[in-house]
């Protein structure tokens, strides 16, 4: 089938449904300047930190519990390289279709907002959220734009415990309240389940995938290259995510969307 001919398909099938998953990983982020491997830790590809350690060990749950000044300080760099990010095309377009269906959800991998930013309110963050902070003792939350100006590692106004990202680190467990939102998505029944930007390789990231191609469910993947579901998908679009979510939007769409 010819490309053209598969975008008009997908179209179609996303015009006419009204329940929609749309699974996102770094590739959706990638038109707003953001790394495309693993997300946050992208940077760090192939090379080690100043301590001689993988990215993996420093940004890992066991790291920050006992050197968090190791943990923040690759945790800082990092946010301050992807610091005013925006929202793209793809983000902006899938919150779009959100306000016009009975339910759009986003399950994403992307630590950096800017689902949320979009204006998509249904939202999955299953590894978190970079711009959250909490205390490791008290457990108070604060939301921050950006890390300007914080003491590195800081300091719980409340208590003076430290303060964390509320994200998954390496060797941690997903949230369960992210985990039990998702189980309750797939249990309320779906249209279409759409895969953009992410390679897959986690279970809980292919496993909805898998689990709408065996109920008969259309199954999409929006990604240049090939992935751990490419050959379980229905469609296939071999299209960055901003390129593919304008197609699709405005073969059905005759204007922008309008504004939240």
């Amino acid at each position: 089938m010819m490309q053209a001919d598969t975008v008009d398909r997908v179209a179609r099938l996303l015009a006419q449904a009204q329940r929609v998953l749309f699974i996102t990983g770094a590739g959706v982020s990638a038109d707003s300047g953001l790394p495309t491997y693993r997300g946050i830790g992208g940077l760090y590809h192939e090379r080690l930190t100043a301590e001689g350690l993988t990215i993996e060990e420093a940004l890992s749950g066991e790291m920050m519990a006992r050197r968090p000044d190791i943990s923040w300080k690759y945790i800082a760099e990092i946010e301050g390289n992807c610091r005013g990010a925006r929202p793209n095309a793809a983000h902006r377009l899938i919150a779009a279709f959100e306000r016009e269906k009975d339910l759009v959800c986003v399950l994403t991998q992307n630590v950096d907002g800017l689902h949320a930013e979009a204006g998509s309110r249904q939202l999955i963050e299953i590894h978190g959220n970079v711009h959250r902070l909490r205390c490791t003792d008290c457990m108070q939350a604060r939301q921050v734009p950006d890390y300007a100006g914080l003491q590195i590692p800081p300091e719980c106004p409340r208590c003076g415990g430290t303060l964390r990202p509320d994200i998954v680190l390496f060797g941690e467990a997903l949230p369960a309240g992210a985990v039990a939102r998702l189980e309750h998505v797939l249990e309320s029944g779906l249209d279409l389940i759409v895969s953009i930007g992410t390679s897959s390789v986690f279970p809980y990231i292919a496993g909805p995938v898998m689990w709408a191609a065996r109920q008969g469910l259309p199954t999409v993947e929006v990604n240049p290259g090939d992935t751990a579901v490419s050959r379980f998908v229905e469609y296939r679009l071999r299209m960055g995510a901003s390129d593919a979510l304008h197609e699709l939007w405005y073969r059905t769409h005759p204007r922008e969307p309008a504004e939240d």
